[in-house]
């Protein structure tokens, strides 16, 4: 009994060691660094944790871990937890992952242990089934560890992908990320940027300016703005770290632990479902444009909507909603940008967020209104064919449950595209304003009956009535209702309730592809 007693003690002794140790290393610069973080309104990894987790959640895993490199310098310096602060926790109940990376220790920079730390909870994300969560603020690779630093990030690239489908992966960009850091980030299915304290880019502005000669600053290269509106990279950009992490338990709210797990959902008590307004939004002139959102917000549960990619290829809009209480994924063709068209950011933007929901059986709702694909010589040799196909390829393999609703246009391949019946929609609703052709009634009136107008006396009004016939004949829901790819052609104010019945309906459905490795999605 005595020599037990002895062993605690000893344990004790060393655990106080090693607490001084710590607490001597930031009163050594340390505390200094977290002034400076503090100073450029970002915080610190455990202040960011203590935001994102549920009060006296956080179970911290490798507190005592250093790294293990002698040269350049660095068996001079030791901290405990070598730059990341790893665990697991709550948040709103439920378990998460997360690692917080460590600005103030070496610069965040990522060592052999440092991955170590993060893959052990990667790894155990995936074998309990819950989303891992990354607040990323590095440097990069430790440099005096050389390849080892390299290994280290291959072997969270790796966990990454394997992680892919099976848990939800959200990475919070909190400073710098450069090189090998950003790479990480791109493979998981959400990233958040802070406004000018976050960075991305593979190179930064001093190796562009020497390698291109062109001068540019950080924030414009692969700030929180650029990568929200020009690349598409982030998927959200927000004022301060408070608010991204706020976002972030958001997000958490409309998607399941894993794969196998059910769609999140809130009590919800059914009323009255009709919704009047929606009859008054789309206009007479089927060419003046009008917000899809207003239709998404009459449609689903009161300010339930949350959009993604907000400010990236606006021509599309995308987002998680709650109907009835029940989380499911949207997609809509926005008239109010471009007319809605289909280019290459919206058709990449819309076949990532689909394969996400597919991913983790959430339900797609999808709202078209489309005149097509953009036309021009940029489209085309940037491979628009390629592109669009990549939509077209998520939407066909998705396996969730799928209804479209087609408020207006739905032209050409577009219409094959957007969810049609043809490709494994379970219901296509449409509204009387609905108009499904292979093309405006002006453009294929012009095509089929050019001799004609060209032969007439006057041009203009033999033009204007082939128009009138064609608008009749072809330009409305009813002949595809006729053919059974519309299955119900609905007024707008029926469409919540509609909608409502018809998941209820497919709650339970099972569709499997047929046996294969993978498809090869036209990358």
């Amino acid at each position: 009994m005595a020599k037990r007693t002895i062993k605690d003690q000893v344990l004790q002794q060393k655990f106080e060691e090693l607490e001084h140790k710590n607490q001597e290393s930031l009163q050594g610069g340390g505390q200094k660094r977290i002034e400076q973080q503090h100073a450029k309104g970002k915080l610190t990894a455990r202040e960011r944790l203590a935001l994102l987790l549920d009060e006296g959640s956080f179970e911290e895993l490798g507190k005592f871990v250093m790294h293990r490199s002698k040269d350049f310098g660095l068996d001079k310096e030791y901290y405990l937890g070598d730059g990341v602060v790893t665990g697991y926790g709550t948040v709103h109940g439920r378990l998460v992952y997360v690692f917080s990376q460590d600005f103030t220790v070496f610069g965040g920079s990522l060592s052999e242990t440092h991955a170590e730390k993060i893959v052990k909870i990667m790894d155990l994300a995936m074998k309990n089934g819950a989303p891992v969560i990354g607040l990323n603020d590095s440097g990069g690779a430790r440099i005096q560890e050389g390849v080892v630093s390299l290994g280290g990030y291959a072997d969270i690239f790796y966990r990454n992908t394997l992680a892919s489908g099976v848990v939800p992966q959200i990475s919070a960009i909190m400073g710098p990320c450069a090189g090998g850091a950003v790479y990480s980030p791109a493979i998981t299915d959400f990233i958040f940027m802070v406004e000018n304290t976050s960075f991305m880019f593979v190179t930064g502005p001093n190796v562009v300016k020497t390698v291109t000669h062109e001068n540019v600053t950080a924030e414009e290269l692969g700030g929180a703005i650029t990568h929200s509106t020009k690349s598409g990279v982030t998927h959200f950009a927000c004022g301060n770290e408070a608010e991204c992490i706020q976002q972030i338990k958001k997000l958490l709210s409309y998607i399941p632990q894993n794969c196998e797990d059910e769609v999140p959902r809130q009590p919800y008590t059914a009323g009255d479902e009709s919704r009047p307004q929606l009859n008054e939004i789309i206009p007479a002139n089927p060419n003046q444009p009008y917000d899809m959102r207003e239709v998404i917000n009459g449609v689903v549960d009161g300010d339930s909507f949350f959009e993604v990619h907000k400010n990236f290829a606006e021509n599309i809009v995308v987002g998680f909603a709650r109907l009835a209480g029940r989380s499911i994924g949207v997609v809509g063709n926005q008239p109010a940008s471009m007319a809605g068209v289909l280019d290459i950011d919206s058709s990449v933007k819309g076949a990532r967020f689909v394969r996400f929901c597919d991913c983790f059986n959430i339900p797609l709702l999808v709202f078209e209104d489309v005149p097509g694909f953009l036309p021009g010589t940029d489209q085309e040799w940037n491979a628009i064919i390629t592109n669009g196909a990549k939509l077209l390829f998520a939407f066909s393999e998705a396996t969730v449950p799928r209804v479209t609703v087609i408020t207006r246009k739905a032209y050409g391949g577009a219409y094959d595209v957007m969810n049609s019946k043809h490709i494994g929609a379970d219901l296509n609703y449409a509204w009387p304003t609905a108009e499904i052709a292979v093309m405006g009634a002006k453009g294929a009136a012009e095509i089929i009956f050019k001799k004609e107008i060209s032969e007439a006396a006057d041009p203009e009004a033999k033009l204007n009535e082939k128009v009138d016939e064609y608008t009749r004949k072809f330009a409305n829901p009813y002949r595809a209702a006729h053919r059974g790819y519309i299955d119900e052609v609905i007024y707008p104010d029926q469409t919540r309730e509609k909608l409502i019945k018809a998941y209820a309906m497919l709650e339970n459905k099972v569709a499997t592809l047929p046996r294969k490795k993978h498809g090869n999605i036209p990358l």
